[in-house]
């Protein structure tokens, strides 16, 4: 403030000063006042100036600002577009490039928050050339030779001519034609996995045929996108998530391309190999070599053409053979591709336990019974800082409280920000949980045996967390990547007073005790099929009333009542001659109600509310892309569901676990700024590439 208390009672002449200091500063007093409310005008002025820039305005000036150049507001259902603010002061840029592939190409990123591809199809049409204007980049045969135009040919990159399609683009079919324009978005993520040690093939008996996946089966790699080397060029294939290919990596590896091999520290895929300190350096490129290893009659294709020296990999199926000479021990980092943050895996979050006073870590592969021992008796966290294969079946025990009224100890197992530790069992993991204990498990995946909280003689409760982790559907997986016991429990609770909560998690078939709590939020329990079972009690019976919000079941249920089901896909069906009543089966349907959902229209029930399918949508049902926890398009809806399960949560989203992704929301806000920003005569569509 430019005039304070001080300042004004300093511009007075020193005679009232004087006079004012006698009689115990009754006019000092009077300033001050007056000073307080020019102050108040002041801010109140330098406030006015700044309301009239978006970046510096209150926050409820923005939306008339955003009036003032006919800003229409959108769903918030991404970073930016969830306060208007910044939108709202890229506005001008944005239609001073009106109608340009590249902002069209940035408009479809910032709202979808997905990587984006702006296509201008009018480029990709065979058209007779101009003598005076020749285009020898658009020739209007395919260049046979060409193996990188032919590896994107019809595709988001796509560089081979077309003839012109008649149908419009905003259905997704039509695409080459003068006035069409093609926004491809990428939206399965590619996910993490940093070191981890590569698993043999069982049936290999020379040593020289692995797998990158920690569970043992083929997998898909997907790209790390590099970053654009500038604003001004529209996106290239290095630049989104796409699965990695054969030939492209082979290709780019042989013309000795860094840029584009993918392979490499900080890439797609880098190799790493023990040096005599014990620190693991990544193998050089020219000691890779990509090669074709699909399933022959006799093994692998290939796997006796890798030259001596070199790792073969084939980054479509996850498979690696060793030349000869090669010597391991072997790790790796890549990315596997899926379509959310879901389960276990390095993903930021925030792992649990921060609290506790007693602090414990583990990593580099070591055995993690002792230290869970440490724990038992006065409680705390175990946080593991690596994302490599623990094999062994620890028994997770947590000391009972007998005191009267006294609260009981917490044991959290939780895997470290950018880890994603294995624990591979050989049995059922025992939860052996005293009096008033609590488990949590934060981050983790599971796989060869059950998690199995026995009962015990006692009615004190027990309580059994689940956050970010991944009990494999089917306990464990096949090198083909099918379950290995398909419809088998991945948790068994016998105790009747235990309280069960799932969060953010994908988990196998449920056995919780009917007189037990279950909470499932935001996961996935797959059977590994419709008409197995997903949700009982132990031994057959009902399971634990349910409460479920945002998830997706895969199997029938069983339970003594469906407390709350909400946002959810309980995708059911009984084989012929199966006893069940009904595939979704509630014993108490007077309790508890089911909103906003799909389950069997002969399902046994409580109450519903907008629930599909209904009397006016008799025969919509979902449809996935994939239906095994190997597949990177595990669970996601194909775009040939209908539009009342696209769009039939209670805010116009998803129904099942995608629901959190808002993708109706995020593709309504792309087509109301397509209106916005495409030039006259222009058609676009959307085209989900993953």
């Amino acid at each position: 403030m430019s005039l304070d208390a001080a300042r004004l009672y300093e511009l007075l002449p020193a005679v009232y000063r004087l006079r004012d200091a006698e009689q115990g500063g009754p006019l000092r007093a009077l300033v001050a006042l007056f000073a307080r409310e020019l102050e108040a005008v002041e801010e109140n002025i330098e406030q006015l100036y700044d309301d009239q820039f978006i970046e510096t305005c209150a926050d409820w000036v923005a939306p008339y600002i955003g009036d003032l150049i006919g800003y229409r507001p959108l769903h918030g259902a991404t970073p930016a577009v969830a306060s208007p603010r910044a939108e709202v002061a890229n506005t001008i840029a944005y239609r001073r490039r009106k109608g340009t592939a590249l902002m069209l190409e940035q408009l479809a990123r910032d709202l979808t928050d997905w990587p984006a591809h702006a296509a201008e199809f009018f480029e990709q049409l065979a058209t007779t050339q101009y003598m005076k204007h020749l285009r020898p980049h658009a020739p209007a045969t395919a260049a046979l030779r060409d193996e990188a135009a032919l590896r994107h040919a019809g595709g988001a990159f796509n560089r081979v001519a077309h003839t012109a399609e008649m149908r419009r683009p905003e259905g997704r079919a039509g695409r080459y034609n003068i006035a069409h324009v093609g926004l491809f978005v990428w939206r399965l993520l590619p996910l993490s996995l940093t070191g981890v040690a590569l698993v043999p093939d069982p049936a290999d008996g020379s040593g020289s045929r692995w797998r990158l996946d920690p569970l043992g089966a083929d997998l898909a790699l997907f790209r790390t996108p590099q970053p654009g080397d500038t604003i001004d060029a529209l996106s290239t294939p290095l630049n989104v998530p796409a699965p990695l290919s054969v030939r492209g990596m082979a290709a780019a590896l042989r013309a000795g391309d860094a840029a584009a091999d993918d392979y490499g520290p900080g890439e797609s895929l880098v190799f790493l190999r023990e040096d005599a300190a014990g620190a693991w350096q990544p193998v050089p490129a020219a000691e890779i070599t990509a090669c074709d290893l699909r399933d022959t009659a006799t093994g692998w294709n290939h796997e006796n053409g890798v030259p001596a020296g070199t790792i073969g990999v084939d980054p479509e199926r996850g498979r690696v053979v060793l030349g000869a000479g090669v010597a391991g021990p072997l790790r790796a980092s890549f990315n596997r591709g899926f379509a959310r943050t879901l389960g276990g895996g390095e993903y930021q979050r925030t792992p649990a336990g921060e609290a506790h006073a007693v602090q414990r870590q583990a990593g580099g592969g070591a055995p993690l019974q002792p230290e869970l021992d440490l724990l038992a008796a006065s409680g705390g966290r175990l946080l593991i800082g690596d994302s490599l294969t623990h094999a062994e079946t620890p028994v997770l025990r947590v000391a009972g409280v007998t005191t009267p009224g006294a609260a009981g100890l917490e044991v959290v197992v939780a895997a470290a920000n950018g880890a994603r530790p294995l624990i591979a069992a050989s049995a059922p993991v025992v939860l052996d949980i005293g009096a008033r204990g609590r488990v949590v498990l934060d981050g983790l995946v599971i796989a060869g045996g059950a998690l199995t909280l026995a009962a015990f003689a006692d009615t004190e409760p027990r309580e059994i967390v689940l956050r970010h982790c991944t009990l494999v559907p089917g306990l464990a997986l096949t090198p083909a990547g099918d379950p290995a016991s398909p419809g088998a429990a991945s948790l068994v609770v016998e105790h009747p007073f235990a309280k069960v909560t799932i969060e953010s998690c994908i988990v196998g078939a449920l056995q919780v005790a009917t007189d037990a709590e279950c909470r499932i939020d935001d996961s996935i329990v797959d059977a590994n099929g419709s008409a197995n079972t997903a949700y009982e009690g132990p031994a057959g019976s009902a399971g634990a009333p349910l409460t479920m919000n945002g998830s997706s079941v895969i199997g029938k249920l069983h339970a003594q009542s469906f407390e709350h089901v909400s946002n959810s896909l309980l995708v059911a069906r009984r084989a012929p001659g199966d006893p069940w009543p009904a595939p979704v089966w509630a014993e108490r349907t007077q309790v508890g109600c089911v909103r906003f959902s799909w389950l069997p229209a002969d399902s046994i029930a409580p109450r519903r509310h907008r629930c599909l399918p209904s009397a006016e949508q008799p025969r919509v049902a979902p449809q996935f892309n994939a239906l095994r926890y190997a597949d990177a398009a595990y669970l996601q809806l194909r775009l040939t569901t209908p539009a009342a399960i696209l769009t039939g949560a209670d805010d116009e989203g998803e129904i099942g676990v995608m629901h959190a992704l808002q993708q109706p929301q995020r593709e309504s806000n792309l087509r109301v700024r397509l209106d916005e920003y495409l030039r006259f005569g222009l058609r676009a569509g959307i085209f989900y590439v993953t």
